[in-house]
């Protein structure tokens, strides 16, 4: 006889206005940490991928250790993915001298793999449905790989087609208002809505951080410097994920509440 697999908690939050300003955080963050890192002579490209691949093992395996939605441990394993996914796109771009459009082809063709295997042996990509190993282990490699298609897209925009990194935030922009527009009024598929808007924030976020804070002779925008912007955009982050944990907490609490009345009674 087959015995099914043994199913886990939620350790994913619920998709909610806040879940997408905390993603938007991440993006912005994530890209412009990621190049303050990553192109430091300081530093050097190959010391700070292995820093970067570190720090996502390390919250990784936090995040797989939790046996709940935690918020700070999963928005932390977030970013983590988001630097190094960045760091990975540039990494090809950069290092490997792969084209834009290349990399971006060829990160696609990843993604759909990663879903196409998801869907094979899980029959769902609904991220309600992350109740089990396997498909948290999905979950987080098709994160990677709209952090590291983002990146890779939202420079090919703004590069390769020229449009610079503040048309292209706006470009990003209508964009992820069509899985919006059509789950809200064309009832598009939910799980195709999600992952569609999810994709988008990364290039959507990152040209806006690279407008910020691109400098000169490579920026095209404020050129604010990407250590500030990283600053300004890590306490902005901390804070919304703060904000997270304490309606989490007051959640869990009042769920907890009628239960221990309940126990007290007996």
């Amino acid at each position: 006889m087959r015995t099914r697999p043994a199913t886990m908690a939620m350790k994913v939050p619920e998709i909610a206005l806040i879940f997408w300003i905390a993603k938007l955080c991440t993006t912005g963050f994530g890209e412009s940490f990621s190049d303050y890192v990553f192109f430091n002579d300081y530093i050097g490209q190959h010391a700070a991928m292995l820093m970067g691949l570190g720090l996502l093992l390390v919250c990784l395996a936090v995040q797989f250790a939790t046996t709940k939605y935690t918020p700070w441990v999963y928005w932390l394993a977030v970013t983590a993915v988001s630097i190094f996914g960045t760091m990975s796109a540039d990494f090809l771009n950069k290092d490997l001298g792969m084209p834009l459009y290349a990399s971006t082809l060829m990160l696609v063709a990843v993604q759909i793999g990663v879903f196409a295997a998801w869907y094979a042996t899980q029959r769902t990509l609904d991220v309600h449905s992350i109740n089990n190993r396997l498909r948290e282990l999905f979950y987080w490699l098709t994160v990677l790989c709209t952090f590291a298609l983002g990146t890779a897209a939202g420079d090919f925009a703004a590069v390769t087609l020229g449009l610079g990194t503040l048309a292209s935030s706006f470009v990003f922009l209508g964009i992820i208002l069509i899985p919006a527009a059509g789950y809200r009024w064309f009832r598009l598929n939910e799980v195709l809505a999600f992952w569609f808007a999810y994709t988008i924030t990364r290039p959507l976020g990152a040209s806006v951080a690279d407008w910020l804070s691109v400098p000169a002779p490579y920026g095209d925008g404020l050129q604010l410097g990407t250590g500030p912007i990283s600053l300004v955009l890590g306490i902005l982050l901390a804070g919304v994920v703060g904000m997270i944990g304490t309606r989490y907490l007051r959640a869990d609490s009042l769920e907890a509440a009628p239960m221990e009345a309940a126990a007290e009674e007996r």
